[in-house]
């Protein structure tokens, strides 16, 4: 068996570290290092391109759904075809996270405003007292323009099915919690054709839903958790720019 030269393989790593280190190091420091070098363009942790959410291998729609509206008019999956939407669900004598959740809805609103082809589904989950004309005095309380944000209202079994089941959005009613009832502070993001999109986390996983209840200065609450109002309206942009 031959015997390897130590002095040589000494030499063969000294030229490489002479040649190919500097480059490496100039081109980080030039911020030359493009994404395919780093990662596959594919690769979803760059986030340029939104998650698909999937059940069972297929890409979730938002289900058929029929409800009043504010201005007592029935509004249905259908009327957002072709528009990016998000999507909450809330009640108007919600004591506690709904109000921010509506004033972060309202700074989406306020950022897009020269965007038709953006609109917000708000559904409450107290039909019973939250009637077309209690969502419209809300709606003005809050100062929506927007056109196509439809507070609605109708059947309390098929509201808490669209949220549990149509969503995955937990919604319930709880009489020892304040309002009455208790339910997420998430928004969901619906792209032009009403499939559920969301960005990808830092692992790769799609992060499903957005925060709702933390607000762009406040950054992050007592929990330690970061507002995502911000990336949310970034990702309301990238859906848009597709048509």
């Amino acid at each position: 068996m031959k015997k390897y030269s130590y002095v040589g393989i000494s030499f063969i790593v000294l030229i490489f570290g002479i040649i190919f280190i500097p480059k490496i190091v100039n081109r980080i420091k030039g911020n030359a290092v493009t994404k395919n070098n780093r990662m596959s363009a594919d690769n979803p942790v760059s986030n340029e391109k939104l998650a698909y959410l999937k059940i069972n291998g297929e890409a979730k729609k938002v289900p058929e759904f029929a409800f009043l509206n504010q201005d007592s008019l029935m509004i249905t999956n259908h009327d957002f075809k072709g528009k990016v939407y998000v999507v909450d669900f809330f009640f108007t004598s919600c004591p506690t996270i709904c109000p921010k959740m509506s004033r972060n809805l309202v700074y989406l609103q306020n950022k897009l405003k020269e965007e038709e082809g953006f609109g917000i589904a708000s559904f409450t989950i107290d039909p019973t007292r939250d009637t077309p004309k209690k969502l419209k005095q809300y709606a003005t309380a809050y100062g929506v323009t927007n056109p196509d944000w439809h507070f609605m209202t109708g059947d309390m079994e098929q509201l808490f099915e669209l949220a549990n089941k149509g969503f995955n959005i937990y919604a319930e009613e709880n009489e020892n919690v304040p309002g009455g009832f208790e339910h997420s502070g998430f928004f969901a993001l619906v792209d032009q054709d009403g499939y559920l999109r969301s960005r990808y986390d830092k692992a790769g996983n799609p992060i499903i839903y957005y925060r709702g209840t933390i607000d762009v200065e406040e950054k992050m609450d007592e929990k330690g958790e970061e507002e995502q109002i911000s990336i949310l309206l970034a990702d309301i942009k990238k859906l848009l720019k597709k048509k």
